[in-house]
């Protein structure tokens, strides 16, 4: 389209300058301008295309700052577990879905809650197979951190027996001598999890590698769809830009394809996966796909770490012992040494760091990092990132700030938010513990910059729910910090939080003459709306680089 204007709206802009406006209008790919009904309508022309918002709020696109794209839109096919509770309701949903699938060589379940048979019955083989003894199938934690598997998967996958793993992997073994059937961390399940044939899905997060053999023509298409059914899902939902959380060479390659095509509705950053199994040598492979992906709709430039595992699997690492389990504190996928010596190489090569820290010892082991590059490589705009941080010690809060380092979290969460049970994560946590937890609004406070986002397919990805959940989190106890922020704060993290996050802020994440036509139409207005009826006001419209990526113009 040549221009379009969106007149009869509530318009939050994000733009400190002029937060709120009645009209927007969009020429190409750039808003032109934005302003009061009656000068913005001036600019129509005989070709635009005008929308009639209804008084509806008109946003600036959502950035989804953490998203597993590929492994997600996979899992659209899988069965869902979200919700379900106690065995013979798993056993019904498992049986049903089977049945239904008898060509699949692999049975999933996604969004296994670990307290899904009852708050102190953990999965084993034995239950799995008592449900489904004959095929193999794998129930797949929330967190996609813990797997089950049933015997016949473990033995197609040579796990049976067991196996010696890197750390902080784990195969839970029985008294019997045999894997019980609990897989703790990817080194652990992936085998498991590649006997459905999804490699090239999980490739990018597993090792960072790249598909090997290469797949052919056929694999390529198969590919591609998914990946246009994973964006597709991404734009219908408000979303028009994405910090992809895993990623390599071939995923990026695929995204170009469909950006030739014209079939790239969100903007996508992918980065290049660094694992504890590489060298640092590795590394020019990373700033190689940086120098070929550096546009406004597709880019790579950062690098993306896992430091540790979960706490519902005692993975995550604590400053502390876990208050369930004073014998561990987690064991660190990397040593403090040569993550240090990690981050001053990747900061070296001027390449953005986002780490996977859950545990306050984690946090604490990646700030050290990146106070060493700072020491190494002098002090830059490197805006390096924690993902997650669902426990951070007080000494460590002002160290964001003063680092520069962006908080990147999750409002889904947090236990008792979302629909998730309580335990056995505020268990893990401990009572004394509980203020640090999930602390957005601490770090907000701090200094901190905020971007939020889902972790898709960890939770669910719609943002709006998203920012229900920070809206209308509550303590877990009296006497405990509100972490909610309210709407602005947390619309802010979304948008132009998210596109700090990925040195996109003079392009996207506000509604301003100049920058690129990204933008959602919601269906209503959320200013008016409850916190807790944000999830259920819809997407009207999105546009991203001044295309509609999801609705119809004839229908707003």
């Amino acid at each position: 389209m040549s221009s379009l204007l969106i007149r009869n709206a509530r318009v939050l802009t994000m733009d400190p300058e002029r937060p709120h406006a009645e009209a927007v209008f969009v020429r190409g790919n750039r808003i032109e301008a934005v302003g009061v009904e009656a000068e913005i309508v001036a600019l129509a022309e005989a070709d635009t295309r005008i929308v009639d918002a209804g008084g509806a709020s008109v946003l600036p696109g959502f950035v989804e700052s953490h998203i597993h794209l590929f492994a997600g839109a996979v899992e659209m096919a899988n069965l869902s577990l979200l919700g379900v509770k106690g065995f013979d309701a798993l056993a019904s949903a498992v049986r049903a879905y089977a049945s239904e699938r008898s060509g699949l060589a692999l049975v999933v379940g996604q969004s296994a809650d670990y307290t899904i048979l009852s708050d102190t019955e953990r999965l084993t083989r034995a239950h799995l197979d008592t449900i489904l003894p004959g095929r193999p199938l794998a129930l797949v934690a929330p967190d996609h951190h813990t797997v089950w598997a049933n015997t016949i998967a473990l033995e197609q996958a040579g796990l049976l027996q067991g196996r010696d793993l890197g750390p902080g992997n784990e195969i839970v073994m029985g008294a019997d001598g045999l894997a019980a059937g609990e897989l703790r961390e990817r080194e652990a399940f992936e085998p498991v999890i590649a006997l459905g044939g999804g490699g090239r899905a999980s490739l990018g997060l597993s090792t960072g590698g790249e598909p090997d053999p290469y797949p052919d023509a056929a694999g390529i298409d198969a590919d591609l769809d998914t990946l246009r059914r994973g964006l597709a899902y991404a734009a219908s939902l408000g979303i028009t830009s994405i910090h992809n959380m895993d990623g390599n060479r071939y995923t990026l390659d695929l995204l170009a394809r469909l950006d030739a095509a014209g079939e790239l509705t969100c903007r996508v950053r992918v980065p290049f996966h660094y694992r504890n199994v590489r060298k640092l040598a590795d590394l020019e492979l990373a700033s190689a796909i940086a120098r070929d992906y550096g546009g406004d709709r597709l880019a790579s430039g950062f690098v993306k770490v896992f430091y540790d595992g979960v706490l519902d699997s005692w993975t995550a690492v604590m400053v502390d012992p876990y208050a369930d389990r004073p014998e561990t504190r987690g064991d660190p996928l990397f040593s403090a040494e040569d993550f240090k010596a990690l981050a001053v190489e990747i900061d070296r090569r001027g390449l953005q760091i986002a780490v996977h820290a859950i545990g306050d010892g984690a946090v604490r082991t990646v700030l050290d990092g990146y106070e060493a590059a700072i020491a190494a490589n002098g002090r830059r705009d490197s805006r390096h990132r924690i993902e997650h941080i669902e426990l951070v010690h007080p000494d460590d809060v002002p160290r964001f700030a003063a680092l520069g380092v962006v908080a990147s979290m999750q409002p889904p969460h947090p236990p008792g938010s979302a629909g998730l049970p309580l335990e056995p994560t505020v268990s893990r946590i401990g009572r004394a513990r509980w203020a640090q937890a999930y602390a957005w609004r601490t770090l907000k406070e701090a200094g901190a910059r905020i971007a939020f986002s889902t972790d898709w397919p960890v939770s669910p990805l719609a943002p709006l729910a998203s920012i229900e959940a920070a809206m209308t989190r509550q303590p877990w106890a009296p006497g405990l910090p509100d972490q909610r922020l309210s709407l602005h704060e947390t619309l802010e993290a979304y948008t132009a939080g998210g596109a700090y996050a990925g040195f996109a802020e003079t392009r996207t994440g506000l509604l301003k003459p100049g920058f690129l036509a990204d933008l959602v139409v919601l269906r209503g207005d959320i200013e008016a709306a409850s916190s807790a009826a944000i999830g259920r006001l819809g997407i009207a419209l999105t546009i991203c680089d001044g295309r509609v990526t999801a609705g119809d113009l004839a229908s707003v």
